[in-house]
């Protein structure tokens, strides 16, 4: 029985490190520069913005400050901010000398059936019309470098991309987000591996919402924001469905970075519970399949290494070699020792407790919870 579990750790590592879209390695990125378009298109930001007044100063001077060559404006909604985010808004643009570039909406009330997130979205891709060639998605607290969105349209031109999106560099400096954040990314990448995600012709779909450039025509086609509106996962429901509409682009950037801090792991804790449940559909029977795999894949070889004999051990060792050679391109992606490679399980066996904490939440009644809204409720409203 030993010698089969030890079998099929290594088998497991095995596929993963093979056939799994080579989910592990960082050559998804925006280190190149794409070819630039012959005429720039226009493009309006968007940008939902629910007590962000902490952020919002850095992520809209970084917006305001884009070297980008063809029309371009923002569009913040302010989602019933209670700490004057608006206010801060208007206050950078005006610090920033372009307060003509900035519109700021109040938002509506929060209809049944809708995230918050995405009702605020919704009504700012209503306000910017049909002007727009491009809808640039991005979250109230990412920073971006003064050429971002410039490559970011000559990718999606050049590739002819219905939505393009960079994954945000996170906050990594604290030692909580030290030990969790490559990890996260890590994972991330394992359930929607960037290079599946990249193929026109695979089912997979994924994006990541801090950075998220949309073809305004192929968004309405797909329904609009309204078809994702009960998505707790909005980024990844969004390319799903734009997906359907042509081809679509993820990819790992430093051109946008993450001005959110997690100081603890209760608080980053908090962060995966939001969605982790949501990603497994709502179902028992997938949290207590998630459990078993996750045991099997991450902490089945370290207990084999340790505590086993023989060809068992020798098995152990070998899937947890693999499977800390497999987190060492992340690790150099976040400036991270290779040493954490060692430590994936520990760090694996506290996002098994994320994943659970998320489903009793769920079953209390405050699943999805962020911003003081219990977003999982939308889908059954």
């Amino acid at each position: 029985m030993t010698l089969a579990l030890s079998l099929i750790a290594v088998a497991l590592w095995a596929y993963l490190l093979v056939a799994r879209g080579a989910f592990w390695r960082t050559d998804q990125n925006d280190a190149h520069d794409p070819p630039q378009p012959a005429q720039w298109p226009a493009v309006t930001a968007v940008v939902p913005a629910r007590n962000e007044a902490d952020v919002i100063g850095a992520s809209l001077a970084s917006l305001l400050a884009q070297d980008y060559p063809g029309p371009f404006e923002v569009i913040l909604v302010d989602d019933a901010s209670e700490d004057g985010t608006g206010e801060a808004a208007r206050a950078a643009a005006r610090d920033a000398g372009s307060p003509h570039r900035l519109r700021v909406l109040t938002g509506e009330a929060l209809p049944p059936g809708w995230t918050g997130k995405l009702w605020a979205v919704s009504q700012g891709v209503a306000a910017a019309g049909e002007t727009p060639k491009l809808l640039w998605l991005t979250d109230a607290d990412i920073a971006h470098a003064p050429d971002n969105l410039r490559r970011l349209v000559a990718r999606a031109e050049a590739g002819d991309y219905v939505l393009t999106s960079l994954m945000a560099e996170l906050h990594c400096r604290t030692p909580a987000e030290r030990m969790l954040i490559p990890a996260f990314v890590f994972f991330f990448q394992m359930v929607y591996p960037f290079r599946w995600v990249n193929r026109a012709g695979h089912r997979v779909a994924g994006a990541a919402g801090g950075c998220m450039l949309a073809d305004r025509a192929a968004l309405a086609r797909a329904g609009g924001i309204a078809a994702i509106r009960a998505a707790v996962i909005d980024d990844c429901a969004l390319a799903a469905i734009m997906k359907s509409q042509g081809p679509i682009w993820l990819g790992l950037t430093r051109r946008a970075r993450s001005l959110r801090p997690y100081p603890t792991v209760a608080a980053f804790g908090r962060m995966v519970s939001r969605s982790a449940y949501a990603q497994l559909g709502y179902s028992p029977w997938r949290l207590a399949g998630a459990i078993l795999g996750l045991t099997a894949t991450y902490l089945l070889p370290p207990a084999l290494a340790l505590f086993g004999d023989g060809w068992a051990r020798i098995c152990g060792l070998v899937a947890w070699a693999l499977m800390a050679l497999a987190f060492q391109p992340m690790l150099r992606f976040y400036r991270r020792s290779p040493a954490w490679g060692l430590a994936l399980p520990v760090i694996a066996a506290l996002y098994v407790g994320f994943t659970v904490h998320s489903a009793v939440q769920v079953w209390r009644g405050g699943g999805g919870q962020w911003k003081g809204r219990a977003q999982a409720l939308a889908r059954t409203a």
